[in-house]
């Protein structure tokens, strides 16, 4: 599936057949077959060039005064130097002479034919065909990186603001109704919250939207969710979760600290950061940052799972009691939510005194967001990388730990000798998504949390404390109360895990091999939309299904997670509940960021895949 250079709409210079000459063109389509290109002239005429008879708008400078364009109708013999002519521009008599019939004759001519304008064309913002596909300029630097931070601003030096002299076919009427439209899009971009183009003499400013309610919503959220958690875990201990018995009694504060609890979770987090360090896995290069650096990210994740098994296993087997978890499970929360406030408070910290370009896009200014959203893009100490270790490690293989102490404990509670059918659906298939999650830990690196969000409290609470402890609810529901799934229901059940989690895993793989490589054969079968950022978008295969399988997949097996703890109560289904909301709001994050980066050719892709996450809504 070779790539292709120009976009359909999008407006560049063609030459015209037989000559020297390039004049305006739009693209209209282009044959993957032939490598050519369908272009539409200013004067109707559409024709089929190759692509390097195409050039792009910027490749065309202005010229010095004095330097002219070669005519094709000027003789070759002449030793005079005289401008470029289009049959549209009247003849002068000092530079050839004419009879009067002959000139009558160029008058009736130029009434039969559309009057053309000979002059240079100005490049102004939003004028150039990068800018009005995408959405917004194209910002590089001169040795052709990107800028260093998304909030430096792109000025457009005298020189740069014209293209080439050669002659537009474009009529006047129409080049009246484009300047129109470009000062109607002048005007748009300078009402905009984000100012995209200031001149020299007017310093720019830039505002942004703020997520998640801005300061006040961020705020809310910081205190609400760990109040939150601590209630959820309450009453499901109870014994006949009702919601008139909320708020469940509350312990006293000296019952949920406990500083050998705090040392005990110090010593997980150390552990698995020990894992982390270990030279053994690849390393592989991130993506690119705004300064074109890529970073080095070691994959290890499996190995740190099977080392994480085998310490498990020799400290039972030397007399450690796993159950110790489960008895001292909210102090626990508590130990792991302050050293998420600890963690935090350091990241604020050092953030404070990063360079612009180790920012993340999303930072504000303001101390309280960006506390929460998280201000630094990448946090490293040295090669340890913390918000790339904090995603994987310590919750989410403290999640798989977790259930099985919730395993033990239902058969110590409950008096079993086996654990029950509902109790071994949940961790199975809670570890077959952890164990995917690490099997593909490459993926993760093309995610926006690594490479939109700051590393804050926002991501530090959900992967340290979220995860974990809310994850794994279903298991600790079924401890206080048991359900029995007989062998038919535990088939559906399956049945429900399996199609999740192969429409999951079949939309991650084909997203990730073709960011990997888009002009692999395998893809070849693959129809996609070509983006002026030189990306294409998926519009077949998993992703012409809905915009977002991935998130459909795993709202299946959310649900599949939930059904062993049968219907008694809503309290396990907490997380399908929660999960359709964050994967809805990240939908919405996706689509405001997608519809900034691409512009028309996300608008395109919209109508070609109408679905968001569940077809047919």
């Amino acid at each position: 599936m070779p790539s292709r250079k120009f976009a359909d709409g999008e407006v560049v210079r063609g030459r015209w057949p037989g000559s020297s000459l390039y004049y305006e063109v739009e693209i209209l389509s282009h044959d993957s077959q032939s490598q050519l290109y369908t272009v539409k002239y200013k004067d109707g005429t559409e024709l089929e060039l190759k692509e390097n008879d195409i050039k792009p708008l910027t490749s065309f400078r202005q010229r010095k005064s004095g330097s002219t364009s070669s005519s094709p109708s000027r003789r070759r013999g002449s030793r005079s130097r005289s401008r470029s002519r289009s049959p549209g521009r009247p003849l002068r008599s000092s530079r050839r002479s004419a009879s009067a019939s002959h000139q009558a004759d160029i008058k009736e001519m130029r009434k039969e034919v559309l009057e053309v304008k000979l002059t240079p064309l100005v490049l102004k913002p939003f004028g150039n065909s990068l800018s009005r596909y995408n959405g917004e300029p194209e910002r590089t630097e001169r040795d052709g990186l990107p800028p260093r931070n998304t909030e430096e601003k792109f000025h457009l030096s005298e020189e740069s603001r014209y293209i080439s002299t050669q002659y537009s076919l474009r009529p006047r009427r129409e080049e009246i109704k484009l300047k129109d439209i470009d000062s109607k899009e002048e005007n748009i971009v300078a009402t905009k919250g984000s100012t995209l183009w200031k001149t020299s003499e007017e310093p720019a400013t830039q505002t942004k939207a703020l997520e998640f309610g801005g300061v006040p919503g961020a705020f809310l959220i910081m205190l609400g969710l760990p109040a939150f958690l601590f209630l959820l875990l309450l009453m499901c201990k109870q014994k006949e979760p009702r919601l008139l018995n909320f708020p469940p009694p509350l312990p006293a504060l000296s019952d949920l600290w406990e500083t050998r609890v705090f040392g005990v979770y110090l010593l997980w987090f150390f552990l698995q950061a020990l894992f982390y360090l270990l030279p053994i896995g690849k390393v592989v290069e991130g993506m690119p940052l705004t300064d074109g650096r890529r970073l080095k990210y070691r994959l290890n994740g499996c190995y740190a799972f099977l080392l994480t098994a085998a310490a498990v296993g020799a400290a039972v087997f030397w007399g450690l009691e796993l159950l110790y978890i489960y008895r001292h499970f909210l102090q626990l929360v508590l130990a792991a939510f302050a050293f998420t406030v600890g963690l935090s408070t350091y990241l604020a910290i050092r953030a404070a005194g990063a360079p612009p370009a180790a920012l993340a896009p999303g930072s504000s200014g303001n101390a309280i967001y960006d506390f929460f959203i998280g201000r630094e893009l990448n946090p490293r100490i040295g090669t340890f990388d913390l918000k790339y270790f904090c995603e994987l490690r310590p919750g989410l293989i403290g999640w798989v730990v977790v259930n099985l102490v919730m395993l033990l404990a239902e058969m110590k509670v409950q008096g079993r000798a086996a654990p029950s059918l509902a109790m071994i659906l949940v961790n199975s298939f809670q570890l077959l998504y952890v164990v995917d999650a690490l099997w593909n830990e490459e993926a993760l690196l093309t995610t926006m949390d690594i490479t939109h969000d700051g590393f804050g409290f926002m991501l530090a609470f959900g992967d340290l404390v979220w995860v974990p402890f809310i994850y794994s609810f279903q298991a600790f529901y079924l401890v206080h109360h048991p359900n029995e799934v007989s062998w038919p229901m535990a088939s559906l059940i399956i049945a429900l895990k399996l199609c999740g989690y192969v429409i999951f895993r079949c939309a991650n793989s084909q997203k990730n091999a073709f960011r990997k490589n888009p002009s692999d054969p395998k893809l070849a079968h693959l129809k996609t939309i070509h983006t002026s950022t030189g990306k294409n978008l998926l519009v077949s295969g998993w992703w012409g299904f809905v915009r977002h399988p991935n998130y459909l997949g795993d709202l299946i097996m959310a649900l599949a997670w939930s059904l062993p703890c049968g219907f008694k109560h809503i309290l396990p289904y907490f997380y399908v509940i929660y999960f359709a909301v964050l994967l809805v709001h990240r939908e919405a994050r996706d689509e405001r960021h997608c519809r900034r980066k691409y512009g028309l050719a996300w608008e395109k892709y919209r109508r070609h895949v109408p679905y968001r996450i569940i077809p047919y809504i």
